[in-house]
This record gives structure tokens, sequence and C-alpha cells, in this order.
């Protein structure tokens, strides 16, 4: 048992000393060649977040899923950045769902990827044919959703990743929050760094502290290849989860403190299922 509390705590203050340099190589490095810098504010945050919630660890194999939208591109530069300036050694990767939509073409990010020189997977599957057969239309997502997450689980296993990198933002975690209280009775959001349920794979969102405004901004800025609409489930109808953006933006166009306070709401429950032996305090 000693021995046991022995190696946990060694595990632990690893992680804090790597997490920590990652934070702070978010304002003291420069880029110094064509890989696209995000802004040192955006940077901030994203150290802060991978510092918080102990995402990144020496020898980590990262594979970041990239759809095509503006989130996952900017999480794929400034995983990029961090990698080049970080103190410890972790290798990134990419994948692509192609769901095989006529509405969603993601086929263009392999000439981006090429130049960026990173390892892809782009996987190809039938998913909205599939959906549209077995699944009602309320179904949908949520079947999309376990489709490609089993995709790529899938491809980690077989390529021996084991950290799985997200892009969602603290617009999208305070909007399933919402939906969550309001819809499923229920008090929780998306998790920052958590376990699979076969307990052999790590997710992370290193964007949790991260406004969409902020995504949006530098992939317009950086002339990204942008993907528009990369949820082909959702063009042609108004979502729950676009009715949740709406109020939050009229709250916070009257109370501006709105997502600051939001986020000291959930930061306990974005801290459910983060691995025993890297939790820390947030």
């Amino acid at each position: 048992m000693l021995a046991t509390s022995i190696s946990k705590a060694t595990i632990r203050l690893k992680v804090v000393f790597i997490a920590a340099s990652i934070y702070h190589i978010a304002f003291c490095s420069e880029d110094t060649d064509m890989l696209i810098k995000p802004p040192k504010k955006l940077l901030h945050l994203a150290g802060k977040a991978i510092a918080h919630f102990s995402m990144i660890r020496p020898d980590d194999r990262v594979l970041i899923a990239v759809s095509g939208g503006k989130d996952s591109l900017t999480l794929l530069q400034a995983l990029l950045h961090f990698q080049r300036h970080a103190p410890i050694h972790f290798e990134l990767a990419v994948i692509t769902i192609d769901p095989q939509s006529e509405d969603f073409d993601p086929s263009p990010l392999k000439a981006h990827m090429q130049n960026l020189g990173l390892k892809y997977f782009y996987v190809s599957e039938p998913i909205v044919r599939l959906a549209s057969e077995h699944m009602k239309k309320d179904s949908f997502c949520a079947f999309c959703s376990r489709m490609r997450r089993g995709l790529m689980y899938k491809t980690m296993r077989q390529h021996d990743y084991n950290v799985l990198a997200l892009g969602q933002h603290l617009d999208d975690l305070a909007e399933s929050f919402l939906m969550s209280a309001l819809h499923g009775g229920q008090l929780k959001t998306m998790k920052a760094h958590y376990i699979n349920d076969d307990r052999d794979l790590r997710i992370i969102r290193p964007f949790v502290y991260v406004r969409e405004r902020q995504l949006r901004e530098f992939a317009n800025q950086a002339e990204l290849p942008v993907i528009e609409d990369n949820c082909p489930a959702c063009f042609a109808k108004p979502t729950q989860r676009q009715h949740m953006k709406e109020l939050l933006a009229a709250q916070e166009a009257d109370y501006p403190t709105t997502f600051k306070t939001l986020l000291s709401t959930m930061k306990p429950l974005m801290a459910e299922g983060m691995p025993e032996a890297y939790a820390q305090k947030t």
C-alpha cells in the first residue's frame, strides 16, 4: 500500500511539472518557420486546461480528431505548437471520419495534412446510410457519434495511440450543461479528461477554457481550410443545442460574466472520470 501511494504521488508530481511547463510555453515560445501559431491568449487558456486536468504526459501518442471544422483545425495548430516547444516528447497524428454524406466532403483535408507532414488516418464509412436505415431522426446524432467514436477507438488500438484529443470548447460545455439540466434533469457536461469504458484509452479536451469566438477568429485570420458544415445530421433544421446557444448569447449580452460563472459551476463536473493517478485540484 505504501509503495503504491508513493508511486501515485510520484506520477502526480511528474504530471504537475510537465503540465506547468506546457502552460509556461504558451507565453514564452515563438515559432520560427511556417507553422501557424494561434494567439497567446488562446494558447494560454489551452495550456492552462492541459495543466489543470493533467492531459499530456511523456511519450503519449495523441490522435487528434479533425472533422474539418474551425475547432478541430485550430486544436491541431495549438497541439503542434505545444509539441514543438514542450520539454517532453509526445507524438501527434490526425484522424478524420468521412460519413459518406452527399452534403459533407472532408477529402480536401488530405492535402492540408500532407502539407503539415502529419501521419493521417482518413476513415470512410457509410455512417449516414446506416443511420437512416436503422435509427429514428431524433437518434441520428447519437448513432453517428457512437459510430465515429468507435472507429476512432479502433484506429487508436490498431496503431498504438493512447490519447484522443477532441476540439470541444467552453461554449460547447455550457450548452451541454444547460441541455442536461433543462431537458435531462441531470447536472453534467462534457469531461475534460477521462478514460474510456474499456479503460485502455484516454480522452482529452484541451479547449475547455477557450471560447468559440476565439477559435473562429483564429481560423478566419489563419485562413484554415475549414469545412463549414461538418455535421450532416444538423444541416437543415435548428437543434436543441442551437436553442441553448441563443439562450446563452442573450444571457451574456445582459450579464457579461455568464461564461465565467458557468465555468466555476461546471469545473467539478468537468473533472469527473479523470484517471486517478493524474487527478489534482483544479
